[in-house]
């Protein structure tokens, strides 16, 4: 017996959700990250949050852990204006293992490197996903599949972590019938955006037959799927490269590092897949790119404190611009050690 029109659509659907799911979790085709940060400010949207797709992850979050390289600009092209390139600290999958920020972290004892220090130190962010049930953000319009991604950053984790700590609490946030709306609230402080009054509803509420449908429907993301890949030996030699290239304020070159990571704020001419915010951080083609201006919104390392490292909460649409400084030649490196040599050697200049 045929199918009809409806049922056809319904399995199309659910193949496509599947697919999406399957390509670990790129998720491109629309604007399934909630831009929170774009809220007016005074404005609170109500958000729902659901179980991780992958059952053996003890909480309904992921962990993110991004380094941000700024460059003056990109090799080859005139206009050249500052961009950055994201990648991934290696103490995401193992503590303690990241070169960068071993290489970085004695610079916070030197009062002259430690503006360095801050500009190399690692982002942290958490991925959840859920709905958004209230949404003040006028322009923002909600996606086909209904469950969307939250990038938070570190201070609003601390208001969502609060009430797993409470000891009367009987049933997790995420449970279908007897969860809990999540309240986040912006506000000003000191020009720039605050969360801090973000808090859990105080009612336990079930989720709509309209909730439970689009979770039937798409299924829940694994949000691992959504972490930056590890590196391997190439990855990570070029991401030294990389790094020792921006402190010596060298321009980003497209046809040494674009088959590894491609810069934040950067249009490709090609379908190349995400860049920025909502990239995997995966292999990207060697491909002609164009430059986008560098915006300069909410930048909350600018005002972090300079006692000692630490995870600062910044915007993922937000990087730091950075001035154009003439550059000039220096000895290209080879090697890790290289790499580290040479900015050593740096180091030990500024501080003679």
């Amino acid at each position: 017996m045929a199918l009809s029109l409806k049922e056809i659509q319904a399995k199309l659907l659910e193949q496509q959700a599947r697919k999406d799911r399957s390509k670990g979790g790129t998720f491109t085709g629309d604007n399934s990250i909630y831009p929170f940060w774009n809220n007016p400010e005074g404005s609170s949207a109500t958000l729902r949050f659901l179980p991780d797709g992958d059952d053996t992850n003890d909480f309904f979050w992921v962990e993110r852990l991004i380094i941000k390289i700024p460059f003056p600009g990109v090799k080859g092209q005139n206009d050249a204006r500052p961009v950055e390139v994201q990648v991934p600290c290696m103490d995401m999958w193992k503590p303690g293992s990241c070169p960068i920020a071993a290489e970085t972290r004695p610079w916070w004892k030197d009062p002259s490197l430690e503006d360095m220090a801050r500009r190399y130190w690692r982002k942290k962010s958490y991925v959840f996903q859920g709905f958004v049930t209230q949404n003040p953000n006028k322009d923002d319009q909600t996606p086909e599949n209904p469950i969307r991604r939250f990038i938070i950053n570190p201070s609003v984790f601390d208001a969502i972590k609060a009430i797993l700590m409470r000891q009367d609490l009987e049933n997790s946030p995420t449970d279908y019938q007897s969860g809990r709306d999540f309240y986040l609230s912006k506000t000003t402080k000191g020009g720039y955006a605050n969360y801090s009054s973000s808090s859990w509803s105080m009612k336990e509420r079930a989720l709509s037959s309209d909730e439970l449908h689009a979770i039937d429907t798409y299924g829940l993301f694994t949000l691992s799927s959504f972490l930056p890949k590890k590196p391997d030996d190439a990855h990570l030699a070029a991401i030294m490269e990389m790094f020792a290239a921006s402190v010596q304020e060298e321009l980003y070159d497209a046809d040494k590092w674009g088959q590894y990571y491609r810069p934040n704020g950067m249009r490709f001419d090609s379908a190349a897949g995400p860049s920025g915010d909502d990239a995997d951080l995966s292999p990207a083609p060697v491909v002609k790119a164009a430059v986008k201006p560098v915006t300069s919104a909410t930048i909350m390392d600018r005002v972090a404190p300079k006692s000692a490292p630490r995870d600062e909460d910044v915007p993922w649409n937000a990087p730091a611009p950075r001035s154009a400084a003439p550059v000039q030649d220096k000895p290209k490196l080879s090697s890790p050690d290289d790499i580290l040599a040479a900015i050593r050697a740096r180091k030990a200049g500024n501080q003679s």
